[in-house]
């Protein structure tokens, strides 16, 4: 009699709905990392006239699929092929089941089978993929491009296929700490998720923001780490606006904006009333026009950013002579060089003139000659002198 149900529910549960309610609800492929363990969600439903078969007598099978054989068994585990635990509660119809330390070797189709008193329930397959690589964790949306202000909430979402080693979830760089649940897909497989809630700055820009997923293994001797990132582009106003100039009257304005500026626009700042002076982001300033500090105004489709005031001191000639003040400056220079040179040559040629003049130490020399030979009239002359 119990061979017979055997094979009347294996033959209803070949012919589905012909025979009633029986079903099962597991994944239809799960990834592990290599090392880890797998817990692989699985429920099932019979005819109710079979529910008196569901007590205490149940046990859980694994078998692999090709061949038949059975690689876990729920009342002796321990000496399984494939260590591990039945997690849910067969009389609940509960049949969740975890395999401990995924090997390369265990990359197989399983098939689950249920036993209650001689009674055999055969229910659906899963393939079980074992990875040698963490999966990549998803981050949602896969892109990122608001406008400054703009409240941002990005996903990180990362395979959980171990319950008891789920993965641990961290964003880069620290904008905010991220809000961290485990949640159930509609296969009923684990997902491990971190919400990272941040108001988008303009410092945002062109950053990058990665979300990295850390798995550990059940030996605990490595830890696997992948990451998935995205390229921050937030649309802002001109920032930091600012003025360069130089002596020679070119003033420069610089501003950091996303959509690029479309538009400068300078003014003079003299006693409290803003003179426009023209546009372009380089301006050209006259000597005259100096009378007080000027600044500029960057425009884009979002908005506008002023410089601070710049004070310039223009040293140009000119606006004072005319269109040929500085042919005419270097004109008055060469002649007051001139002038000077020969002033100084004069100098000099009235000096040696006057030195020239004066009287020569020789003319005296009579007092050093022998008196002893001189001539009768020598005193005669001598006297003259005198």
């Amino acid at each position: 009699m119990a061979a017979a149900l055997t094979l009347l529910l294996i033959g209803c549960l070949l012919q589905g709905a012909l025979c009633g309610q029986f079903e099962s609800i597991i994944p239809k492929t799960i990834e592990v990392l290599k090392g880890s363990c797998v817990t692989i969600p699985c429920s099932f439903d019979v005819d109710d006239q079979y529910n008196v078969n569901l007590d205490n007598t149940c046990k859980a099978l694994w078998k692999e699929f090709d061949r038949r054989l059975d690689v876990f068994d729920s009342s002796n585990p321990q000496q399984s092929t494939i260590n591990g635990q039945l997690i849910g509660d067969l009389t609940k119809k509960d049949c969740t089941t975890t395999l401990n330390d995924m090997q390369p070797q265990n990359n197989k189709v399983y098939m689950f089978r249920m036993e209650c008193s001689g009674v055999i329930f055969y229910f659906d397959n899963v393939k079980i993929s074992v990875k040698v690589d963490s999966p990549r964790p998803t981050l949602t949306p896969p892109t990122l491009k608001v406008k400054e202000g703009t409240s941002v909430s990005l996903n990180c979402s990362a395979p959980a296929p171990c319950l008891s080693l789920p993965p641990n979830l961290t964003w880069s760089p620290g904008l905010g700490e991220g809000q961290e649940t485990l949640q159930e897909n509609q296969d009923k497989t684990k997902v491990k998720i971190s919400v990272l809630n941040f108001n988008a700055s303009h410092l945002h820009h062109r950053q990058e923001i990665s979300c990295t997923a850390v798995y550990r293994k059940q030996d605990g001797s490595t830890e696997s780490s992948v990451n998935t990132s995205l390229t921050a582009d937030i649309t802002y106003s001109p920032k930091g606006t600012t003025v360069q100039g130089d002596t020679n009257g070119t003033l420069t304005c610089s501003a950091n904006a996303n959509p690029a500026v479309k538009k400068y626009t300078w003014y003079r700042a003299d006693r409290g009333q803003d003179t426009f002076m023209g546009t372009g982001r380089v301006l050209t300033v006259k000597a005259s026009d100096v009378s007080g500090p000027f600044f500029c105004k960057a425009e884009n489709e979002l908005g506008s950013g002023r410089s601070n005031n710049k004070h310039i001191d223009v040293q140009r000639l000119e606006d004072n002579c005319g269109p040929y003040g500085g042919v005419l400056f270097w004109a008055v220079t060469g002649v007051s060089l001139t002038v000077n040179i020969v002033l100084t040559l004069c100098m000099v040629f009235l000096w040696k003139q006057r030195e020239s003049m004066k009287p020569k130490e020789e003319d005296s020399t009579y007092m050093n000659l022998d008196h002893t030979n001189r001539s009768p009239d020598y005193d005669v002359i001598a006297k003259r002198h005198t």
